[in-house]
């Protein structure tokens, strides 16, 4: 029977330690041959990504540390490596270091250390590089295709991208002219080039300013000369309010890309010669996503013609498609997200995927046989599932009647219950981004609140990606305005329903997530406290020098024109509207981070100086935009809770308390 015990002060295995060593996924699968390569996170090892290869037989290497595999191409990254195998000497893959950011050449089955083939420049962010295609055949000793981010000077958006061919032999690693560029650099921003079966032709994405990828993109198409530069590149598809996240080419010499011009992410196959295009499965639902970093992959052709695609309406699963017929048939199992980073090889399709019951986990579906099968990071319950939460999907009506989708997640533990009569305290988590989505899946951060009895309502603001265009561009210019709203509807309808307690409401939310937060506490009385990470606080200072290039220009769709709406900036930023907080707050900041930099909490920090509201600022050396190190999750998980126990009114004697300055 479980004991009656204050919501909040519920005893739980489920530490910040454990929560910690659980964050993060496989990312960027890819074949090798018949091999299995992926890189997957390691926070005990301050938060560096491994490379990890697995063998047709099952058997599981890394490159040790202090490799790190991670791209900082638009800060967000991409695919940071590729491979290839050859008839002797066994695979041949290259990588990105995070460290120098310079790409390295690597055979497993040598004894030699990894050598660098690029240089690095004292410019700047000096070069970087995402996305490569190794091609052997080209040139003397092969080349890596891929893109550069070239920094021109010092400041974040004194750069350039083209597409770029590296050579193989080392020849450009300390001499930047060896690097042949194969695009002309009419786009600010490119992604790598896919070539197509005959070798003949290059295809690519490209974007400007201030469009965002999820805005409208150009598909570009270039001839190949045997010398191997492109020729005549020309848009084939796309425009301005047309977003394109992916271009695939089939065996035939098609392209089949994911173009929202009926407002959703459908498929289409398109004859890059006559433009002649024909949607393949119209549905209402989305079968790609906001292309943040580069090179992720939705959907990929099988060599019989079917198509492998992840699809679906605010979750998401893995189907296989019949361009012919339209029919598609899903996977069977629990899984309800799956990482755009599909590879096929032969009839089996491998993805990565979670359920509201299990981690993130490496998924193969051999489709000759229907037969699936975990074949990496296979999910173990570290604790018994009793104390996992049950999330409950929902749909909340906003201002004007509007949708909000949400996953609420009620507090839940096999030991206690509240006291009768007690309604548990609610926290409400905003998803960053702000074109992002908050997945239905099992995460342990959550768990660390739900089974301590505080419930979390993850909500999926007005903006949020998976549910078609219409639903994101409600942010558009609205920014600070509709994200708040709709988190404010979904904790006043939990109150108002008697799920959650009306006086012990929380919000929290990192990158734009931490603008939802801030902009809350500035602007409602719904919340008794929030806590606030690596946030956007300033929008003038943001959206002018105070951010990376890929960001840059965001806020002139999330907010408006700077030039035209000068006073929309100063009235929506927090930091500008102090003297409405009234409620105690927790700020999370890493000291590296180049996105969402600490000079914006400095800022709001200042402005909140002298006015008596409990506050703490935790910040963190070595962290960049988003937290990898198990220590730093440790600190600002018990940071968090201690907030909410002093203001919430329960006992946690397990953390540290929280020192509240005023």
């Amino acid at each position: 029977m479980p004991t009656a015990q204050p919501h909040g002060s519920w005893t739980s295995p489920i530490d910040a330690a454990l929560a910690a060593s659980h964050d993060g996924r496989p990312e960027y699968t890819g074949p090798v041959g018949d091999e299995l390569w992926c890189t997957e996170p390691r926070p005990a090892e301050a938060g560096r990504r491994a490379l990890v290869r697995r063998t047709a037989d099952g058997t599981t290497t890394e490159l040790p540390a202090p490799w790190d595999v991670r791209s900082r191409v638009i800060e967000y990254g991409g695919q940071p490596w590729a491979g290839t195998e050859r008839a002797e000497g066994g695979p041949l893959v290259v990588f990105v270091h995070f460290a120098d950011q310079r790409l390295y050449a690597y055979e497993p089955d040598g004894d030699r250390e990894p050598w660098p083939l690029t240089p690095v420049s004292a410019v700047g962010g000096g070069l970087r590089w995402t996305d490569p295609r190794l091609h052997p055949d080209r040139g003397a000793a092969g080349e890596v295709w891929c893109v550069l981010e070239e920094f021109t000077g010092e400041a974040p958006t004194a750069l350039r991208r083209v597409l770029a061919a590296v050579p193989l032999d080392g020849s450009a690693a300390e001499d930047r002219s060896a690097v042949r560029e194969l695009s002309d650099g009419r786009h600010r921003f490119v992604t790598g080039p896919e070539v197509s079966p005959d070798g003949r032709r290059a295809a690519w994405i490209g974007w400007d300013h201030p469009r965002m990828p999820w805005d409208g993109t150009e598909v570009l198409v270039a001839e190949i000369g045997d010398d191997g530069t492109f020729h005549g590149a020309r848009a084939v598809a796309g425009g301005p309010e047309e977003s394109v996240p992916q271009v695939q080419w089939t065996a035939d010499g098609q392209l089949l890309l994911a173009s929202d011009r009926s407002g959703w992410w459908n498929l289409c196959r398109l004859d890059p010669d006559t433009g002649d295009t024909t949607e393949l499965c119209p549905r209402e639902e989305e079968f790609a996503g906001p292309l943040w970093k580069i090179g992720l992959v939705w959907f990929r052709p099988l060599d019989n013609g079917l198509i492998a695609v992840l699809h679906g309406k605010g979750t998401t699963t893995l189907g296989i498609l019949d361009p012919e017929s339209c029919e598609l048939v899903d996977i069977a199992g629990p899984w309800t997200e799956w990482v755009p980073t599909l590879t096929v090889r032969g009839s089996r399709v491998t993805g990565v995927a979670a359920s509201p019951h299990s981690g993130y986990e490496i998924v193969e579906l051999d489709t000759a046989t229907g037969h699936t099968r975990i074949i990496g990071a296979p999910h173990e319950d570290a604790v018994d599932p009793a104390y996992y939460p049950e999330p409950v999907l929902r749909t909340f009506t906003g201002p004007g009647g509007r949708e909000i989708h949400a996953q609420i997640y009620p507090p839940r533990n096999p030991e206690h219950s509240g006291p009768e009569g007690e309604l548990p305290p609610y926290v409400v988590w905003a998803h960053g981004g702000p074109t992002g989505h908050a997945a239905l899946v099992l995460d342990l951060e959550i768990a660390y609140f739900t089974s301590r009895g505080i419930g979390v309502a993850e909500v999926n603001y007005g903006g949020s990606a998976g549910y078609g265009r219409a639903y994101r561009d409600r942010l558009r210019e609205q920014w600070g305005v509709v994200d708040v709203e709709d988190c404010a509807a979904v904790a006043g309808t939990l109150a108002a329903e008697g799920t959650a307690d009306p006086d012990r409401l929380a919000i929290r939310g990192g990158s734009a997530g931490g603008w939802t937060s801030a902009a809350s506490l500035t602007g409602t009385d719904v919340y008794a406290c929030g806590t606030i990470i690596y946030p956007i606080l300033d929008l003038a200072g943001w959206g002018t020098d105070e951010t990376h290039d890929f960001e840059s220009q965001y806020l002139e769709s999330l907010v408006g024109p700077l030039a035209e709406v000068p006073e929309r900036y100063r009235e929506r930023s927090p930091v500008g509207r102090t003297d409405r907080l009234t409620v105690p707050f927790l700020l999370l900041q890493g000291e590296d981070d180049p996105i969402c930099p600490p000079v914006q909490c400095e800022r709001f920090l200042a402005a909140v100086e002298g006015r008596g509201i409990p506050h703490a600022y935790r910040t963190y050396p070595g962290e960049g935009h988003g937290f990898r190190r198990a220590t730093t999750m440790i600190d600002a998980l018990e940071s968090e809770l201690s907030l909410y126990a002093q203001v919430f009114g329960f006992d946690r004697p397990d953390v540290a308390t929280l020192e509240l300055k005023r």
